[in-house]
């Protein structure tokens, strides 16, 4: 190895990029919404067609009876390395976009601008792994580096299925690059908010609007109340985000005290303590409605996710990402905060060190103005190709 230049410095490694547009383009044609069984298997017919292109050690793992499977791959020498000489690459194959979603196929903005499903969160991200390890499977077979490669079918949903088989798999590594989506600046991810959600049932009292009104207990009106209150738990614990995502309740007949409502509510903390606060307080703010007569409210759920926070480990390598960003005349790229989840929060969570954020730069996550910006499909993989080479020259991950 010594000697050695790697395949991310030859300028050869430019030339399929064109190839990396054309596999993107067709990934997202194929709709993968994490509810839409039979496109996520169509999705991972064709991920794992690509993965026996890169190694021959490839399974598919099932996680339900409803027939949702993750993928795994691992390097030919994989078996001779020690979890200290392991890298594992994560990513997910489902998108947010259901069978029936009005945005489902790839369309170019200019020359170097895709819009599509995926694009970004997180098909292009698994372009850019598949383009990566292919450049430097030899040469890290031959410095004793492993590598495995887990893709799952449920992350945008809260990995619910995945969570054992994650958690699982993290014990066999000491480092895991997760290719979910760089910001559009191009800066990867320092740290990720937990995430949880929380159900809120209020029960009350049904009666005849118009002749016996006050014999009932309207539970609208109480959980507005609630949500009224929530709102403003934000300003009160630090990190915390919180978002009313849905509101439910009455009939049709509206000339009825109405007796039962429901809400979810999208909450996000940025440490354990602030998690553990904003589930307290929530209860204690259901309390004085609890407590009036022929009011009930119930709070159920929780945190699926708990916070992803930098480490000492986490510094050094993104220190080396950036070595490697100036070596190839890349920008080094900063990192930032972020609200969002990913199956990055479970594998820290683990003990797993974690890169975060090395997928494509894009943007409009979520919507359907998701873009890719599409040179750093083979930027992002010559500088995930140059820093695994550093990492198997230096004896360390």
């Amino acid at each position: 190895m010594p000697g050695m230049v790697p395949l991310a410095l030859r300028p050869a490694f430019n030339a399929n990029s064109a190839d990396l547009t054309a596999r993107l383009e067709a990934w997202s044609t194929i709709n993968s919404g994490s509810d839409h069984l039979a496109g996520l298997t169509r999705m991972a017919d064709a991920l794992e067609t690509s993965l026996r292109e890169l190694t021959a050690d490839v399974a598919r793992v099932p996680l339900d009876a409803n027939g949702r499977a993750a993928l795994r791959a691992r390097s030919a020498n994989f078996a001779e390395t020690t979890p200290a000489r392991r890298v594992l690459c994560s990513g997910h194959y489902d998108t947010v976009f259901g069978e029936r979603h009005p945005f489902q196929r790839p369309t170019r903005i200019d020359a170097d601008t895709l819009r599509g499903p995926g694009v970004a969160d997180m098909k292009g991200g698994i372009v850019v792994m598949l383009a990566a390890l292919t450049a430097v499977r030899h040469e890290l077979a031959a410095a004793s580096l492993g590598w495995e490669i887990l893709l799952t079918p449920d992350e945008e949903t809260g990995s619910a299925a995945s969570r054992p088989l994650i958690e699982a798999v993290a014990r066999d590594h000491t480092l895991a690059l997760i290719f979910e989506p760089a910001r559009p600046d191009g800066s990867l991810v320092r740290s990720r908010k937990g995430t949880g959600i929380f159900t809120v049932t209020s029960h009350g009292r049904a009666a005849h609007a118009g002749n016996q009104p006050a014999q009932g207990r309207n539970a609208i009106l109480a959980l507005a109340e609630f949500l009224l209150s929530a709102r403003d738990l934000p300003a009160e614990i630090p990190g915390l985000l919180l978002n009313v995502g849905s509101i439910r309740g009455g009939g049709p007949a509206v000339n009825i005290v109405p007796d039962f409502a429901t809400a979810d509510l999208d909450v996000r903390a940025s440490t354990p303590d602030a998690a553990e606060t904003v589930a307290r307080r929530l209860a204690e703010l259901a309390a004085p409605i609890q407590a009036r007569e022929g009011h009930r409210l119930e709070i159920s759920g929780g945190f699926n996710r708990p916070p992803m926070a930098p480490t000492a480990d986490t510094e050094h390598y993104f220190a080396l990402l950036q070595a490697c960003a100036r070596k190839l005349d890349l920008p080094a790229p900063a990192w930032t905060d972020v609200g969002g989840g990913s199956d990055g929060n479970l594998l820290a969570a683990a003990g797993l060190t974690c890169l975060d954020g090395l997928g494509p730069i894009g943007g409009g996550l979520h919507s359907a103005d998701e873009y890719v910006h599409l040179p750093s499909l083979a930027e992002r993989a010559r500088l995930t190709a140059l820093f695994l080479h550093r990492l198997a020259a230096a004896g360390r991950p």
